[in-house]
């Protein structure tokens, strides 16, 4: 596939009592073929972040080399608003690449999720609440090192890697959950390695530093997926610190490492469908 100019939109949507922004990026050149769409959420651990990030992120070259169209949520931030504020406005904005699929010149069988870090948390948590609610078949799932497990795990529990560590990551849970946080009430759609079911959730593809905290809870997931019949790929990075990727784009491994994510993107463009339902 060639490279593809883009062309950047912004729109508002209704969630509730208030509205949110979305940041959605085409294709300048469309043709005739409609193209995958993706909600790219951003990462930030709940709590910083917006949808602009996604021009630093892997998100762009789902534009730029595949001609996908991108709708990116700037959702609410738990230093004002804790769970399930974030969840109810990336639900809100999957439903919204649904319902304006054909608009947004979208392939409705072909819509995807992913993200990075807290990002790469909350697809998962949508791709949980898409097949637990069957109002959104997600054809493909790409949740990059992603935020799962308030729970320390054997890689979070006392980790001191740079740029996110321990004493950050349960600030951002604590943040996030409130009085949930350290309890058994925290649901998978807030925690999505709190799920004991995988079964029926879509391929998955992701990648993560060996050193970083969200190591064992990525691992797991993917396993989860497996044991569960889901196909689902993790490659890990020996040496890699949290979103190592961004901080050193032009490193060999980095360039390599991307090259795989694409290769995955690729097999998935060409090979993972899921039809929505018809409406009755």
């Amino acid at each position: 596939m060639g490279k593809h100019l883009f062309l950047t939109e912004k729109r508002k949507i209704p969630v509730g009592d208030h509205s949110i922004r979305l940041l959605i990026l085409r294709p300048l050149e469309r043709g005739e073929a409609l193209a995958p769409g993706v909600l790219w959420v951003h990462g930030g651990g709940y709590q910083s972040g917006s949808a602009k990030d996604i021009f630093v992120t892997r998100a762009l070259s789902l534009v730029v080399k595949f001609g996908a169209v991108l709708v990116a949520p700037d959702y609410r931030l738990s230093k004002m608003h804790p769970y399930p504020a974030a969840l109810h406005d990336c639900w809100a904005a999957l439903l919204y690449l649904k319902e304006h699929a054909e608009e947004l010149g979208v392939r409705s069988d072909q819509l995807m999720v992913g993200g990075e870090s807290a990002g790469g948390g909350m697809a998962a948590a949508l791709c949980m609440l898409a097949r637990d609610r069957g109002a959104v078949n997600i054809a493909f799932q790409m949740p990059l090192y992603p935020m799962l497990d308030d729970r320390d795990t054997p890689s979070s529990a006392d980790n001191r890697a740079p740029n996110w560590n321990s004493k950050r990551n349960r600030k951002a849970w604590r943040r996030y959950l409130r009085a949930a946080y350290g309890t058994e009430l925290v649901p998978c759609y807030a925690a999505p390695a709190r799920r004991e079911d995988y079964s029926g959730l879509p391929p998955c593809y992701t990648f993560v530093g060996e050193i970083e905290p969200f190591y064992c809870e990525t691992v797991d997931y993917v396993r989860h997926l497996q044991e569960a019949g889901v196909r689902a790929a993790v490659d890990v990075y020996p040496g890699w610190f949290h979103a190592y990727d961004l901080f050193f784009p032009a490193k060999k491994i980095v360039r390599e490492a991307v090259t795989r994510f694409e290769a995955q993107v690729r097999y998935a463009i060409e090979h993972d469908f899921a039809p929505q339902r018809e409406e009755r």
